[in-house]
């Protein structure tokens, strides 16, 4: 799994999930909104202005507890919570989603086909290295710890934090902090020396998969975030323990224009 094959397969299922449906090429609007009914589509009229679809595609009802409902001519469609995903409900050739950040809700659009789905020119990758498969200490904080992170664009995200993954590799003594999770494994956002210049400035994203008292940290597998595809994503910023002193050379390099 941890060897150039299984690198491979990764990168396979990454380009898959890059321009699926829900992927982050065909995101086309981010639109904030708080507890109440919205008319929403693309006409000027409308609440909620879309860049795509149809002028009137309904009256969108967001509740109190920030589930959702758009009632059109056909009747009324529940937003439907997926896993690892938010509450979302497929319309009119739009995905449409309840983002959640900090207690603030926001309508986020999906044209399904999207042109950039299909025009999308692949990942640049660095070769594989397999000195960057590294077997972490998966170390237990005493107490957990809630820590502010911040976000593209000037936002912050409170998560908290129970782990480190500590590692020694070229002369420096290393503890990532893992800031989120996603399917149940952590997910570090880290930077380099090659962050700006050959890698997507902001960050990258790392998985690590946990076994025991260790996690694997591929760093081959580091990847851009989602703000690096579309302006409608916001994304997390590294914290300061995961700002790395050296050129990480390993995993996607800045995407290509698209």
């Amino acid at each position: 799994m941890w060897d150039a094959a299984g690198w491979e397969q990764w990168k396979a299922d990454r380009l898959a999930a890059l321009t699926a449906a829900d992927g982050w090429l065909n995101l086309t609007d981010r639109l904030p909104m708080e507890p109440g009914r919205w008319t929403v589509g693309r006409a000027a009229e409308n609440d909620l202005v879309l860049s795509v679809g149809p002028d009137h595609l309904g009256v969108l009802e967001l509740r109190a507890d920030l589930g959702a409902s758009l009632s059109d001519p056909t009747g009324v469609q529940d937003f439907a919570p997926e896993p690892d995903t938010p509450a979302r409900l497929r319309v009119a050739g739009l995905l449409l989603e309840i983002h959640i950040v900090e207690g603030a809700a926001a309508l986020r659009v999906r044209l399904i086909d999207h042109p950039a789905r299909c025009g999308f020119p692949g990942l640049t990758l660095y070769p594989f290295d397999p000195a960057w498969v590294i077997r972490a200490d998966w170390v237990a904080l005493e107490t957990p710890v809630s820590r502010a992170v911040e976000m593209v664009r000037g936002a912050t995200d409170t998560v908290t934090q129970t782990h480190v993954a500590r590692f020694s590799h070229a002369g420096h003594d290393l503890a990532l902090v893992p800031t989120h999770v996603k399917a149940g494994k952590p997910m570090f956002v880290i930077r380099d020396l090659t962050s700006g210049s050959e890698t997507y400035g902001a960050s990258r994203f790392l998985i690590g998969v946990v076994e025991g008292d260790q996690v694997i940290l591929d760093f081959n597998r580091a990847h851009n975030p989602p703000c690096a595809f579309t302006e409608h994503a916001i994304c997390p910023l590294p914290p300061p323990e995961n700002r790395l002193p050296f050129a990480l050379r390993v995993g996607e390099l800045k995407p290509a224009a698209h």
